[in-house]
């Protein structure tokens, strides 16, 4: 795809700190839960703990001081974030959604089989008017046609019917037992009287918001259904020195590093960080590649099970190894992965973000 003729160039160094500071990952650091969440736009909300929950890990990251009752607070008690298709996010932003939300489900086989199964959709929503909050698996499958799956989904149908209804805003996850959802009436959880910005100024909107928590972007990132990462026309076509393909900036986030000089830090990130979440991107203005080893066979992992990217200022340096092993108390590094040669200063600050994490976690580090 050709770059157009007239577009301004930017420094890739230039990139990635602007990538770098939207994700609020420089100085000075962010204080309170809401005001991220709502700059981020959102947190994935997977619950793996080999080290810790991606939302709480994110979070971490940033706040200083953050502990884990502070997320649950936010969304269980003051109820200003919500959980809506695996992603926490502001419950101010519910606007963006419910005009996609109220047009659910789109899919041909999701449509067919809810209509299949309209009986077991009231019994669901009576169940929950009645005993709610419930998990999936209190809720009784009175479906009359299965889930048309022989994979990850088989055999689930009252998960699939609540995921369904929390797209169709029936429904939502009201709370967390471990990495389990428990599920109520959406009128429960979600703010009364939120009113729908129309789908197509929504849409643009969440571009916009999708590029100030990105910076920059690759034009037709890909992402997911339920969070692409392209964000439309929203922001301004640059080329990026050294860098091929097209890619959209945010022009505040220029203008802001121009203004305040770059201040980073040496972080542990989660490996479900969206500073790293888009490969391509990663690799091409951070040189730096990374995969999860969770799905891998042990002896084809390059970097361990659950690696933590380590970010230094504006450049991500290296895989932290390591396992909480919370049975034993222990804070287990396994390996330090050096994409480039550490240095003292730059060793003395990712062990210094290593204790800190242990710490945290409050495991002893071996």
């Amino acid at each position: 795809m050709a770059v157009p003729r007239g577009t301004e160039t930017i420094t890739r160094d230039e990139a990635r700190r602007i990538a770098v500071r939207a994700q609020l990952l420089d100085e000075p650091r962010p204080t309170d839960v809401l005001d991220t969440v709502r700059h981020l736009t959102l947190l994935q909300a997977d619950m793996t703990a080999a080290i810790a929950p991606a939302p709480d890990h994110m979070l971490w990251s940033r706040i200083e001081g953050y502990e884990p009752d502070d997320l649950i607070t936010a969304l269980e008690v003051e109820r200003v974030l919500v959980e809506l298709e695996g992603m926490i996010r502001p419950a101010e932003d519910l606007r963006l959604y419910l005009d996609r939300m109220r047009a659910s489900p789109q899919g041909v086989k999701a449509r067919d089989w809810l209509e299949d199964n309209a009986e077991f959709r009231d019994d669901v929503l009576a169940l929950l008017a009645d005993e709610g909050p419930l998990t999936a698996k209190e809720v009784p499958d009175t479906s009359v046609v299965d889930w048309p799956s022989s994979g990850w989904n088989a055999n689930r149908n009252a998960t699939m019917m609540l995921e369904i209804l929390e797209r169709r805003g029936e429904v939502a996850v009201s709370s967390r037992r471990g990495a389990t959802r428990v599920w109520d009436l959406a009128e429960r959880i979600h703010p009364a009287r939120i009113e729908a910005l129309p789908e197509a100024e929504a849409l643009a909107e969440r571009n916009r918001r999708r590029l100030r928590s990105l910076g920059v972007m690759r034009v037709g990132a890909y992402g997911s259904p339920g969070e692409p990462l392209d964000v439309g026309d929203a922001g301004e076509e640059v080329r990026i020195e050294g860098v091929r393909g097209r890619w959209r900036v945010d022009p505040a986030a220029r203008a802001s590093l121009a203004e305040h000089p770059f201040a980073g830090r040496t972080v542990l990130l989660s490996p479900f960080d969206r500073l790293v979440q888009d490969r391509k991107r990663a690799e091409a203005l951070f040189g730096f590649e990374f995969a999860l080893g969770v799905y891998t066979p042990a002896a084809k992992r390059r970097w361990g099970y659950f690696p933590l990217p380590i970010l230094h200022g504006d450049r991500l340096v290296g895989k932290l190894d390591a396992t909480a092993d919370r049975a034993a108390g222990r804070f287990v590094v396994n390996a330090i992965h050096e994409d480039e040669s550490f240095d003292g200063a730059l060793a003395a600050a990712v062990d210094a973000e290593i204790d800190a994490l242990a710490e945290w976690l409050e495991l002893k580090r071996v």
